[in-house]
């Protein structure tokens, strides 16, 4: 599957660089990370578990930069396994300067296998935009945040460009739903034994 976007940030094509080579950084931008360790320069071991569909999955695997092109572009690949799956894929990362501001394009190819991918590609592919926008946008968020005057106090508040990502919320549903069941049961229970 393919995805493309592009973000414009108020930063120079250095300092975007330099973020997007910072395990720091990295880390908080893959939804779900749990683990980022840095084996080498263009290296990275990482565990993430995220929702999909109805299952949560924890995948653990490497992240290889490569075609790396300072300043300018690199390719960011991946793969990892699941108890219900894999997957793989890959980003293309290109900097450009437009008016004093850097774009940061991208383009993502991805595959996934295993149980996951018999959940159909209409909701693989949604969340598979999802986690590219989100990764990309707070990316963006952190390194170039937007800046608002607000009208009523004058003051500057950051404009989120995405929303942080819940990887457990069918999960508070399950446990919501199961508490309600419970206290109708002793409801239930409570009145019939009077």
């Amino acid at each position: 599957m393919k995805l493309t976007g592009s973000y414009k940030l108020n930063a120079t094509k250095e300092v975007v660089w330099e973020a997007l080579n910072n395990p720091n950084i990295l880390k908080q931008c893959i939804p779900g990370c749990k683990t980022f360790d840095k084996e080498s320069d263009t290296v990275f071991k990482a565990v993430a578990t995220n929702q999909i569909g109805p299952m949560n999955a924890t995948f653990s695997g490497t992240l290889t930069l490569s075609n790396i092109k300072e300043n300018q572009s690199y390719t960011l690949s991946g793969e990892g396994q699941s108890t219900v799956g894999f997957a793989s894929g890959s980003a293309d990362v290109n900097l450009s300067e437009e008016s004093g501001s850097t774009v940061l394009s991208y383009e993502v190819n991805f595959n996934i296998g295993g149980k996951v991918a018999q959940l159909g590609s209409r909701l693989i592919g949604g969340v598979g935009k999802k986690m590219s926008d989100y990764f990309f946008g707070h990316f963006s968020d952190l390194v170039a945040p937007i800046k608002v005057k607000e009208k009523s106090t004058g003051a500057y508040i950051e404009e989120k460009r995405v929303v942080k990502l819940k990887s457990n919320f069918l999960n508070k549903y399950v446990y919501f739903g199961f508490a309600v069941l419970v206290l109708l049961l002793v409801v239930i229970f409570y009145f019939v034994s009077r």
